[in-house]
């Protein structure tokens, strides 16, 4: 990709155990994405495409429109910043995907979200 269409994806994760129930093989995690536009042109993204990876390399795939009910357009020197939620049934897993961008003169390209992991911290009694 040129400087016109480059995009800088990072990725925070934390387990919730409040909302887990580990008996049930239920792990909740949230996850928060900034998208920083590095480039000169303005963007829109319109899709999201995860993989998600449990323990036991159970993989679900989710597509759809924008990320939380938003298509964001972003600026050349912005940043989006969202925050999301999924559920594994192992206490550590993987996420990975990308976003579907169009730019403001018309470009379309998909920016790679980086693979992240997704840790449970459990206690041992």
């Amino acid at each position: 990709m040129s400087e016109k269409y480059n995009i800088k994806i990072s990725v925070d994760t934390t387990y919730l155990p409040e909302q887990s129930e580990p008996m049930q093989d239920q792990y909740v995690f949230v996850y928060e994405i900034t998208i920083h536009n590095k480039g000169t042109e303005a963007l829109k993204l319109v899709n999201r495409h995860w993989i998600i990876t449990d323990g036991n390399q159970k993989v679900i795939e989710v597509d759809g429109a924008g990320v939380v009910g938003q298509t964001p357009r972003i600026d050349s020197g912005q940043k989006y910043h969202y925050s999301s939620g999924t559920l594994i049934e192992t206490p550590l897993g993987m996420m990975e995907g990308r976003y579907e961008m169009v730019s403001d003169d018309g470009v379309t390209f998909e920016a790679e979200i980086p693979r992240f992991q997704l840790k449970a911290h459990l206690l041992v009694h």
